[in-house]
């Protein structure tokens, strides 16, 4: 295990680990060997996330960042309800206006226009499935 130990002042000594050993404890917990517990007590490791950060540094898998939610993420989140709900009142303002649009043509023309565009969707599909 290579290893060097620093010294700060009033703190406990880190450690730190070469590229191959933190390589090698990644492959050894992406075989499924060992869990993150036991790596840490077999190698003397501090810390919960020092070997997920190295997976994600050199292992093989893609290992989610942690999510936190505060409140900027809630805010985020209104934001984007708000702006879906802004999106689905001008979609049924323009629904209105269609429907409008339809009755008038409707009544202008003394049809229905629907049941005709819908009788020729019917012919067209009826075509293609031949």
């Amino acid at each position: 295990m290579d290893q060097l130990q620093i010294r700060l002042k009033g703190a406990s000594p880190q450690k730190c680990f070469s590229e191959s050993f933190k390589k090698q404890v990644v492959c050894e917990f992406e075989q499924g060997n060992c869990s993150k517990r036991q790596l840490q007590e077999k190698y003397g490791l501090k810390g919960n996330c020092q070997i997920l950060k190295w997976c994600r540094k050199y292992g093989k898998f893609v290992y989610p960042q942690k999510q936190v939610i505060d409140r900027s993420m809630k805010d985020l989140q209104k934001q984007k309800i708000r702006a879906l709900e802004a999106k689905l009142k001008a979609v049924e303002l323009r629904l209105q206006v269609y429907d409008k649009l339809i009755e008038v043509t409707n009544r202008e023309l003394n049809t229905d226009i629907i049941k005709k565009i819908e009788a020729r969707l019917s012919e067209n599909w009826q075509q293609k499935d031949k």
